[in-house]
């Protein structure tokens, strides 16, 4: 129960990070620059700092919680942070949040139950040198991809980056996760994964001064749902309950769906992030 009870706190910490990080992104619109650059100048807004700091704690409550708990179940329960940064909104900024809207979040709601109940505790299988050059290829093919993403006007390109990045940093943190804190400086996945953090923070910077925070947040977190856990399952021995996976999979979709119909609902202008920009 601890293990659920961190992941629980997480996601409180990624809420605050992705309220906090939206407004100071969207605060900066009217600067020009993307990528690197813009998160260069959003270390400066204390507003940017404060998500930051919540998104770097709900990662270390996330990182302990992967040495234990599947990547399908840990990252579906990070993805709830845009449930609970809306729930914020309303209650403390006074974000408007429709019917259809409340609907979705309990199709969130619904996706994490399935999930929690069809979930095995395991410790991830360790990726061999080949699977550690393929995850410096993704990083590698990510920084790359930045460049004509930070040059459209479109949030979708840069937040899909986003979520590919993240998902190399969930898969690699799984694989650390259980090995001595003291020993992560001599891995070289630690190393990749901070890398593939910072890219992650770089393009969801940048997709957040060009869409709606909900939208952004919800195409990244799908992304990165879906890579994460197909990897996790197939690749690092992520275990199952027994006969529970078409469980798995019908709380996948359910979260996966809920994420992407809060994005759909922003996009078309009746999201409850609506009235974050300053």
């Amino acid at each position: 129960m601890v293990d659920y009870a961190v992941l629980v706190a997480s996601a409180v910490l990624y809420a605050v990070g992705i309220v906090a990080q939206s407004v100071a992104a969207r605060r900066a619109a009217n600067r020009p620059g993307a990528g690197l650059g813009l998160l260069a100048r959003l270390a400066a807004d204390r507003l940017y700092l404060l998500g930051f700091a919540g998104q770097v704690g709900g990662f270390a409550l996330a990182f302990f919680a992967r040495a234990s708990l599947p990547l399908y179940l840990v990252q579906t329960a990070s993805s709830s942070a845009i449930g609970l940064a809306t729930a914020f909104g309303v209650v403390v900024l006074g974000w408007r949040i429709r019917t259809t809207e409340a609907m979705t979040l309990v199709l969130l709601a619904a996706g994490l139950v399935v999930l929690a109940g069809a979930s095995s505790a395991s410790v991830a299988t360790d990726l061999p040198p080949a699977g550690v050059a393929a995850l410096a290829g993704v990083v590698l093919a990510t920084g790359l991809a930045m460049i004509p993403a930070g040059r459209t006007g479109t949030f979708l390109p840069a937040a899909v980056l986003s979520g590919v990045a993240f998902a190399v940093v969930a898969v690699a943190s799984r694989t650390l996760a259980h090995l001595d804190l003291l020993a992560l400086p001599g891995n070289p996945l630690t190393w990749l994964m901070l890398a593939a953090a910072v890219l992650g923070q770089a393009s969801m910077a940048a997709a957040l001064q060009r869409g709606p925070a909900a939208a952004v947040v919800a195409t990244a977190d799908a992304t990165t749902i879906v890579l994460a856990s197909v990897t996790g399952i197939a690749v690092l021995g992520d275990h199952v309950v027994g006969g529970h996976g078409p469980w798995v999979a019908a709380g996948l979709a359910f979260v996966v769906c809920g994420v992407l119909l809060l994005g759909v609902q922003a996009r078309a202008g009746s999201a409850a992030l609506a009235g974050e920009a300053a």
